[in-house]
């Protein structure tokens, strides 16, 4: 099943948590620590029961009442690593400067309501944004600028950040919608070290620009 069609069928925490994860691996380009969305996580869990000895833990089950606080968190996290600072429409010539502009667009678009129209359509833009990120990102990216054609299923040409990043966005839905509370877990877990490679990337560019 293509990504494409992994959004179209996902419900509404499935959603959430697709968008945030996407979001989540582009931190290192918005300034924040690791553990910056961290509050937004848990609230997609029913019970929020973070940082024990054995690591994270969620809720027994999915339930109805996910996100209670959601809209609260989502204030906090732009705050934290204020939206503001890139304007809406901003240009940049450097393909950080670029991809800096897409990450904090995903943050400042992030829905504060838990409707599943205005989920799935920030879902989809992370999507896009995360792919279009990746492809900015990589030394080796070659071929056509648009990634729209491998979120359909069509992978030749694609760059090994932007297939990794693929394979991490498909493998999160799956995840979601076949393990429930478990498939969050390690969605948290793929987005984690999706977040870790990204990092790696930014920071090696930086010391090329030195």
């Amino acid at each position: 099943m293509s990504l494409v069609e992994l959004i179209a069928q996902a419900d509404e925490r499935g959603l959430a948590a697709s968008g945030l994860a996407c979001l989540d691996r582009c931190v290192p380009l918005l300034g924040g620590d690791d553990e910056i969305l961290r509050p937004l996580w848990a609230s997609l869990a029913e019970n929020e029961r973070w940082g024990e000895p054995s690591g994270e833990r969620f809720g027994e089950g999915w339930g109805q009442d996910w996100g209670e606080e959601w809209s609260e968190r989502v204030g906090q996290a732009r705050a934290k690593l204020d939206v503001s600072v890139v304007p809406e429409g901003g240009v940049s010539v450097s393909a950080e400067g670029e991809a800096t502009v897409l990450a904090h667009r995903m943050l400042g678009a992030v829905p504060v309501d838990r409707g599943s129209g205005s989920l799935r359509v920030w879902a989809d833009a992370c999507s896009v944004a995360a792919l279009q990120i990746h492809r900015l990102l990589d030394a080796s990216a070659r071929g056509a600028a648009s990634v729209a054609v491998h979120r359909e299923g069509r992978t030749q040409d694609m760059s090994p950040l932007v297939a990794a990043e693929l394979r991490r966005q498909i493998a999160i839905l799956e995840v979601l919608s076949a393990q429930g509370p478990g498939g969050l877990r390690q969605a948290l877990a793929l987005s984690t070290e999706g977040r870790r490679v990204l990092r790696a990337v930014v920071s090696r560019r930086a010391r090329g620009r030195v």
